[in-house]
């Protein structure tokens, strides 16, 4: 997620550093081992839902605001969170970092809410989420990477940056049926709502079901970025942004993330054999061993 005011360079998405605090652990088997450790909620929901009970009351039933509607973050509300974005609406989410505000990312009306509401340029990029791993190549181009990476780094806190477009191999099929409620033209869609002129694309696949289930029910990818006015500091409470529960359709609340508010850590995938760190976010130690687990340099010598 867009934490951190981002810019664009050598047609790049490229994101400032921050200092996030940084965790030993999943060194090992990488961030699978830290999910199969943080279910809880019987559906799914990861501990930073859950855990979040402790630290404050979070919303167990719909409430109306003069600011808007508030939501549980819970199952139950999914369906009614994937019909607004369909209806090209901005919904406010909890991710496994950050909360934020997601649209559709193939609708340019929505998209350019999300600048409105946020008072962002249209300059700086926004990253998309997807439901599954296995999405992300709807969306981006995959096949230069090691076998397996992806499926080791995500679900979780991290924003791959890839070249924008969809993977040769899916070419074929892609044109003649529809994968997951979306043709082949959703590649060309995404590049004329969201970013237009950039060539490559942060993607999120957050270890949350609640958004992943959003994503995947709406059929294509969803636009995400932190919940908050431009260059203010990111929310791990609704109440954070209270003064922006009026411009959302729902905000659906998942009570405080633990977190902290480094967002994601940032890589760039672009150039086969190597990464790039461009933010070092909440999880960069375990982000790296990962990528060298597979065999991966840094490419110190790219300007980000």
């Amino acid at each position: 997620m867009n934490v951190i005011p981002t810019r664009i360079a050598g047609g790049r998405f490229s994101l400032f550093n921050a200092t996030p605090p940084s965790s030993p652990v999943a060194l090992k088997f990488g961030f699978a081992h830290l999910r199969q450790r943080s279910r809880r909620f019987g559906v799914g929901f990861p501990t930073m839902m859950a855990g979040s009970l402790e630290k404050c009351v979070v919303c167990s039933e719909t409430s109306t605001t003069n600011s808007g509607v508030i939501r549980p973050a819970t199952e139950a509300n999914s369906e009614e969170a994937v019909g607004a974005v369909k209806a090209g609406k901005v919904i406010a989410v909890p991710t496994d970092t950050l909360y934020g505000f997601a649209c559709d990312a193939c609708s340019m009306e929505a998209v350019s809410r999300i600048y409105e509401i946020k008072g962002r340029k249209h300059t700086s990029p926004l990253a998309i989420c997807v439901g599954e791993v296995s999405d992300i190549n709807r969306f981006a181009i995959t096949d230069h990477l090691p076998r397996g990476l992806l499926h080791c780094l995500l679900p979780g806190p991290v924003t791959v940056v890839l070249r924008r477009g969809f993977c040769p191999d899916l070419q074929s099929s892609l044109i003649f049926k529809k994968i997951s409620g979306c043709f082949a033209g959703e590649a060309s869609m995404l590049e004329k709502s969201l970013n237009p002129g950039l060539d490559s694309i942060g993607v999120r696949v957050p270890d949350c079901n609640f958004i992943r289930t959003i994503a995947h029910g709406s059929g294509s990818a969803l636009a995400l970025t932190s919940a908050n006015l431009s260059g203010k500091p990111s929310s791990v409470c609704i109440k954070d942004f209270e003064n922006l529960w009026e411009d959302c359709a729902y905000v659906y609340d998942g009570g405080v993330l633990p977190s902290g508010r480094a967002g994601s850590t940032v890589v760039e995938l672009i150039e086969p054999g190597k990464y790039k760190i461009l933010r070092e976010g909440s999880a960069k130690e375990e982000t790296v061993a990962i990528l060298e687990r597979h065999s991966l340099l840094e490419n110190v010598g790219m300007t980000s």
